[in-house]
């Protein structure tokens, strides 16, 4: 990161990534805090997606990452993993993707960004009716971000794919349905295939990653501001076994497209992936969460990096 970036950003974005994508923004931005012109609660704008949604939150409500490694609220884990370290519903919406020759998006389902809005959301709606739909509830994730304080505050947006349509919603944006915030990551957190779709205002809603894993183009910037986007999926390798290893590629060109809609606006963009000694630590299930602690151990590390001075030239 530039010297310029190593300050609070106008604008951060934090992108989906499951359990373990989750303890990685957690640790990079405890590890960010530590600079002294870093503060991770004094952003002016909040773009969460999927398991960002529910950081991102509480941020706005004032909790302070390194304050609570480990200990905030988090998406349950999958039951009954497969041996490949995926789950039933993940490879079916895996499956759904490729049969509709999508590249894959998300680890959880999401899909290729369409060429525009209208066939985007065409395109989503079609693939998220083969999806059967998900399992397992999200409330109880609900409660302990209804706990935490999180409230509307004008800052905060937390993007869901309406299911009837197909489109992309960011919910806290003047124009969107009102719903409480815990409703809203629990939305945006419902993987397809996975997590139980979400009713909400009269619509039926799931994970915002099925539209990009960061809708970083969502934010709200104007000539001059700066974004930061940590994007948990970003360095992931297609690899045998690891499904969700087949969204990397895909997670680096959104956000790549996604940051040069913005930097067209006039917005300095800056995104980090997690670096090596995260990866090794994730593993191959994003929603296994018994990597957790090392990989919040390793944002950590990457992030106190990211603010790091640079080594004054040795006295000669």
């Amino acid at each position: 990161m530039s010297a310029d970036s190593r300050r609070t950003p106008g604008v951060l974005v934090l992108g989906g990534g499951g359990i373990l994508g989750e303890a990685w923004l957690t640790g990079v931005l405890a590890g960010l805090d530590e600079a002294d012109a870093f503060d991770s609660l004094a952003c002016g704008g909040y773009v969460g997606t999927s398991a960002g949604s529910i950081l991102a939150a509480l941020l706005v409500a004032g909790v302070r990452p390194a304050a609570a490694l480990g200990r905030l609220p988090e998406l349950p884990a999958v039951a009954s993993p497969e041996p490949d370290g995926g789950s039933a519903g993940l490879r079916e919406a895996l499956a759904a993707a490729a049969g509709l020759g999508a590249a894959a998006a998300a680890p959880f389902a999401a899909l290729a960004l369409g060429a525009t809005a209208t066939g985007g959301a065409l395109l989503r709606r079609a693939a998220l009716s083969r999806i059967p739909a998900g399992r397992y509830p999200l409330t109880d994730l609900g409660r302990r971000v209804q706990r935490a304080g999180a409230r509307w505050d004008g800052r905060l947006r937390v993007a869901v794919v309406e299911l009837e349509s197909g489109r992309r919603v960011m919910l806290g944006a003047p124009e969107a349905p009102e719903v409480p915030v815990s409703v809203a990551v629990q939305a945006s957190c419902a993987i397809p295939g996975v997590f139980r779709p979400v009713r909400a205002a009269g619509r039926t809603y799931v994970d915002g990653g099925a539209w990009s894993p960061t809708n970083m183009d969502t934010a709200e910037v104007r000539r001059g501001d700066r974004v930061l986007c940590l994007n948990p999926t970003g360095s992931l390798r297609p690899r045998i076994g690891a499904p969700a290893g087949a969204i990397g590629p895909v997670s680096r060109t959104l956000a790549t497209a996604e940051a040069l809609v913005l930097k067209r606006r006039g917005a300095d963009v800056t995104t980090v992936n997690p670096d090596d000694a995260t990866l090794e630590a994730m593993g191959a299930n994003l929603m296994d969460p018994r990597p957790r602690d090392a990989v919040i151990a390793a944002g950590l590390a990457q992030g106190r990096r990211l603010v790091a001075r640079p080594a004054r030239p040795a006295a000669t």
